[in-house]
């Protein structure tokens, strides 16, 4: 068995929707462009962006079933039209989520074409991700004629008190009710069928496609994997015939995955408090949707105290301020605060998660049941904001340096709130980050006790405004240091001794 990728401490992630790429790709170079025939520029782009993954969403055979589904919805074709006026059904692709079987798509080529990607990635040291959906398979998935019994399964009752939770198939001259899969706390997604984690055959046939998978990646994403956790399956569906069948096992499926295939890099979608749950059982990284919650639609102080969990939990978290189930950061956040949420998140210790488009400014999110969108231009101010910072959280010191919290005083107001600090270290040199979370100028005192020798001056370089300063060590030490920073702005010092 071939060793785990090696990556660096607190790794950069790419995450490309590979149809629509591979659609862009295609109207650019007007020829028809597959996984293997992605020019070497390309590959060299992302090089250069300092990544350590790619992710290629959506890489696996999409529900022709569901495919119908987004073509035959009024509701979907409304949003499709809004984003894409004048959608032709060639537009609408399904869902990726939505999958018939774990082979690669015919939109983006062959298991060869996937094995070259992988190859020209690993060539310029970057790892593959690719998506492992656990909780449910397409509703024409092969499965549901040969292993009917792989599924949740209704009573007629349960069908007529709920008829978008099911749909029905016939076996060996019998009416089946298939739960479609869900997140209890959102209507069901009618293009899938729920998968019975309880079953043993299920999570046995579950592993072999993730073994098959791991031949030609170096990670998996794991779609909602907090959905196929013993008490959280049990909450869901026990209320179905799943008891009067199958008990609930005496272990996580992902510890026998993870123990079954330990090579691979695994990163879980989770939600609901189950990160540290997730990352006990294995997983290298696991998502921080409350931090982006918190940085969305929470006062500042709250991110801040988001950030004084233990470093080992956050050295395991995957950050993101933009992916492809939420909306465009710009749009979320508005261009006016870019600059304080991407330069915190960015430099945070663990996995920061990257969004294709995202470093152009692009607004539109795209639909998965779509390969385009209308044409955005290119926001060149917030593509050399982002060509900028991504040079800045590449050096060394924020992959092998030791990071910090800072504390932000209060100066001549309480707005030292809307503040939020951080520091990296490293043999003597640091890198310190300031934002400002709020739309109102803030002011606050942060002392550099701990990071400077008071015997020295040092250099303060601030890299977004290209200003510099000399400041004396025992005056940085305490009281500290004033700064005062306009509604949304980010600052990043680079820090040296004068000796």
């Amino acid at each position: 068995m071939s060793a785990k990728f090696a990556y660096r401490k607190h790794p950069l992630l790419l995450e490309i929707n590979t149809v629509a790429w591979l659609f862009e790709l295609s109207t650019r170079l007007g020829r028809t462009v597959f996984l293997g025939g992605v020019p070497d520029e390309e590959w060299d782009k992302i090089k250069t962006m300092g990544m350590d993954f790619v992710w290629l969403m959506g890489v696996w055979n999409r529900s022709q079933e569901g495919r119908k589904i987004s073509l035959n919805s009024p509701e979907f074709r409304t949003q499709f039209n809004e984003i894409l006026p004048q959608c032709s059904t060639e537009d609408i692709i399904g869902s990726c989520y939505s999958i018939s079987s774990y082979g690669p798509d015919p939109l983006i080529g062959t298991w060869a074409d996937l094995d070259h990607a992988r190859a020209e990635l690993n060539r310029r040291g970057i790892g593959l991700i690719l998506d492992f959906v656990p909780n449910h398979t397409g509703i024409d998935h092969s499965w549901l004629s040969e292993h009917p019994e792989y599924y949740i399964q209704g009573s007629e009752t349960d069908y007529q008190k709920d008829k978008q939770a099911f749909f029905t198939i016939q076996n060996q001259q019998k009416t089946l009710y298939i739960a479609h899969g869900r997140d209890p706390n959102f209507p069901p997604w009618t293009d899938t069928a729920q998968l019975n984690y309880f079953n043993p055959d299920v999570r046995t046939a579950m592993i072999e496609r993730a073994k098959d998978i791991s031949l030609h990646c170096d990670g998996l994403r794991c779609d909602m994997a907090m959905l196929v956790l013993n008490d959280v399956f049990q909450r869901v569906w026990g209320w179905t015939n799943l008891n009067n069948h199958y008990k609930m096992p005496p272990q996580e499926f992902w510890s026998q995955l993870i123990t079954t295939i330990p090579n691979l890099i695994y990163m879980a979608e989770a939600y609901w408090d189950t990160e540290w749950t997730l990352q006990q059982l294995g997983f290298d990284f696991v998502y921080d949707k409350r931090l982006y919650d918190r940085l969305r639609n929470g006062p500042p102080h709250e991110v801040f105290l988001h950030l004084k969990a233990d470093i080992s939990y956050q050295n395991k978290l995957l950050r993101f301020i933009e992916n492809h189930d939420e909306p465009r950061n710009i749009t979320a956040f508005g261009p006016d605060r870019l600059p304080a949420n991407t330069a915190l998140f960015a430099g945070l210790p663990g996995l920061k998660l990257f969004f294709q488009g995202q470093m152009d400014g692009r607004r539109i999110r795209l639909p998965l049941q779509l390969r385009q969108s209308r044409a955005e231009k290119l926001d060149l101010v917030v593509a050399s904001f982002y060509s900028l910072l991504l040079k800045v959280i590449n050096d060394d010191i924020y992959h092998s340096g030791a990071w910090r919290l800072k504390e932000v005083y209060a100066h001549i107001d309480l707005t030292n709130n809307n503040l939020v600090a951080y520091l990296w270290k490293s043999e003597g040199e640091s890198r310190f980050t300031l934002v400002n979370l709020s739309r109102v100028s803030s002011v606050g005192r942060v002392c550099f006790q701990d990071d400077v020798d008071e015997e020295f001056n040092y250099n303060l370089e601030e890299i977004f405004g290209k200003t510099t300063s000399t400041e004396n060590g025992k005056i940085m030490a305490h009281p500290g240091l004033i700064f005062n920073l306009s509604a949304g702005e980010a600052r990043i010092y680079k820090i040296k001794p004068i000796i």
